[in-house]
């Protein structure tokens, strides 16, 4: 346990006697008196590293028994940890820090004596349903890597920090980083990570290599940017290119979980409420099956918002955690879905090799080895917080010129100006080159070119596009394979493809658009596409019909224009 924590959290109740090997003594009687006395000397620090995290009392212990570490893709927890105090676990430290005592009468009269005891349940669980403690340190969260705090100062003494309310416990001894670094420094720093450190990877391109950086930044420049992380995807064309080395060089330093992936939004929610209990800054979903479509609408819900709130297992309470993690995958040829598309930020290795797992001729061999030793971890967290100084010192400049990034935008120009201060160049260049590994995206806009082949600027229900996916026996497919299918390939009804159709409206595709509108008659939905003008074209007004815009009736459908037999309807009721 760490002696720097301020003299205010270390003190010991005051006046209180203490017994003869040392530990304060507490006097307890009836259950009244005994927890007011218990309540007041907790409140007081009666117990050695106790604080207070969302109105519940909690100690810091450190943790017996940790596995060694042999690779980089398994779980590098905090050397402490922080319990909340429960009756049995108050009844040993209470044992263990303190001599809870009550006075007895001798029999026939005889002299009173003190006798030591372990407080009833029912006593400490009254003691512990209090929840205001003016007296504890407020605890938010156990570090292992120093972190900039919110003034641009660097939180890397060892202990409690006030001003944050985080404990470093550093897991990694480094010498102190001066808050002032010389040019000499900056330019040491930067030679080794990019000249020396991150030198051999196959980045596919130089924006791989300003994105790793970034999240590797990420999780110490947090409580600074106050920022929500986008997911970051760690990927490759061919197994052995090094995807796990970088994810396990970032975990390593703050600690890290290593989760399986689940394609259950359900058993992912479950993993999710449960490492979020955990302190580990980082959470990698590592080795996904090779071509997996990252898609999950709870993991998309989870990366933009501050705060996640679900039912602990095995009970009917809900908790809340700060969403204040970095977020992980690696997988090779990997792809998203649905709304992960906007949320991800892509690190892509691409050997061009056969046998990636045989190159030789590295600036560190044995690269994946060499990572797990605290002192490399050490060199590398040094020189990366000397980047880090360098920039605040200047001001922490942001980037003007970043991608927009919608709720990530904010973690964007902040990275991006430590990037841009230290010359690396091409961050998130390859933003707008993740679309084309938007499965969702890219099966929607094979989709709608093909719709846009058969029917041209038609108006169309769901119910003739859907008899349109059958063919007659002997015919080629019409829509080439594109037509939408369940997961396992079925066919949809008119009503669920009546409802995706919709989802979809006004969801640009590249330069394509599905529209649609309503019958107010015959309360019919109506679909068709729309092509993005070209420059020299003005767009027609929302809502106007390509295909007649002088004749068509507002809310009118196809039939209105001739295009549908007599009496045909598109099938879909909204």
């Amino acid at each position: 346990m760490s002696e720097n924590t301020t003299e205010h959290h270390e003190r010991r109740p005051a006046l209180r006697s203490l017994s003869e090997d040392g530990r304060p003594r507490v006097k307890v009687g009836s259950d009244p008196a005994s927890i007011k006395a218990l309540s007041e000397a907790l409140d007081q620090r009666l117990l050695s590293e106790t604080y207070v995290r969302d109105g519940s009392p909690v100690v810091l212990e450190e943790v017996s028994g940790a596995p060694e570490l042999v690779s980089g893709d398994e779980d590098v927890p905090p050397p402490l940890r922080s319990a909340e105090l429960r009756p049995a676990l108050l009844a040993r430290l209470l044992a263990e820090q303190a001599e809870v005592y009550r006075t007895r009468q001798r029999a026939n009269g005889g002299a009173s004596y003190d006798e030591e005891i372990t407080p009833p349940r029912h006593v400490l669980e009254s003691v512990l349903s209090r929840s205001t403690w003016p007296g504890l340190p407020v605890l938010h969260k156990v570090i292992t890597t120093p972190v900039l705090r919110p003034d641009g100062t660097l939180l890397q003494t060892p202990g409690y920090d006030e001003a944050t309310g985080y404990y470093l416990a550093g897991r990694i001894l480094t010498d102190p980083i001066p808050e002032d670094p010389t040019a000499e420094q900056v330019a040491e720093a930067r030679e080794f990570l990019l000249g020396t450190f991150l030198r051999d990877f196959p980045w596919r391109t130089p924006s791989d290599r300003a994105n790793y950086l970034a999240l590797l930044a990420t999780p110490i420049l947090h409580p600074f940017t106050r920022a929500l992380n986008p997911f970051g995807v760690v990927d490759a064309t061919m197994p052995g290119s090094g995807k796990t080395i970088l994810t396990s060089c970032v975990g390593l330093l703050v600690g890290q979980r290593v989760l399986t992936w689940t394609d259950s939004d359900e058993e992912l929610r479950k993993s999710i409420t449960t490492v979020l209990a955990d302190q580990a800054g980082v959470i990698v979903f590592d080795n996904l099956i090779e071509g997996c479509v990252i898609d999950s609408a709870v993991l998309a819900r989870l990366v933009t918002e501050r705060t996640w709130t679900d039912r602990r297992l095995g009970t009917n309470s809900a908790s809340s955690f700060a969403n204040d993690r970095l977020w992980l995958a690696t997988g090779n040829n990997l792809r998203t879905g649905g709304d992960m598309a906007s949320r991800a930020v892509w690190v892509r290795l691409d050997p061009d090799c056969p046998h990636p797992e045989e190159r030789t001729g590295f600036s560190i061999p044995n690269l994946d080895t060499w990572i797990l030793d605290p002192a490399n971890q050490a060199v590398v967290l040094r020189h990366l917080l000397v980047l880090i100084l360098d920039w605040t010192r200047a001001g922490a400049p942001i980037s003007k010129s970043v991608p927009q990034m919608r709720q990530f935008s904010r973690w964007a120009r902040y990275l991006g100006g430590l990037l841009e201060h230290h010359q690396v160049p091409a961050f998130l260049a390859n933003h707008a080159d993740a679309r084309e590994l938007d499965d969702d995206h890219a099966e929607w806009r094979s989709f709608l070119l093909q719709w846009d082949r058969v029917y041209g600027p038609r108006h169309v229900g769901a119910a003739e596009l859907r008899r349109s996916a059958e063919p007659e026996v002997g015919m080629a497919d019409r829509w080439d394979g594109t037509f939408p299918t369940t997961n396992s390939g079925k066919s949809f009804s008119v009503k669920t493809l009546g409802r995706r159709l919709t989802g979809q409206v006004g969801r640009w595709r590249g330069d394509i658009v599905l529209r649609s509108e309503s019958d107010p008659v015959t309360n019919c939905r109506a679909y068709w596409i729309e092509h993005a003008p070209k420059p020299d074209q003005t767009p027609d007004p929302p809502g106007t019909s390509k295909t007649n815009p002088e004749t068509r009736k507002p809310g009118g459908t196809d039939s209105d224009l001739g295009l549908l037999p007599p009496g045909f309807s598109t099938g879909e009721r909204t």
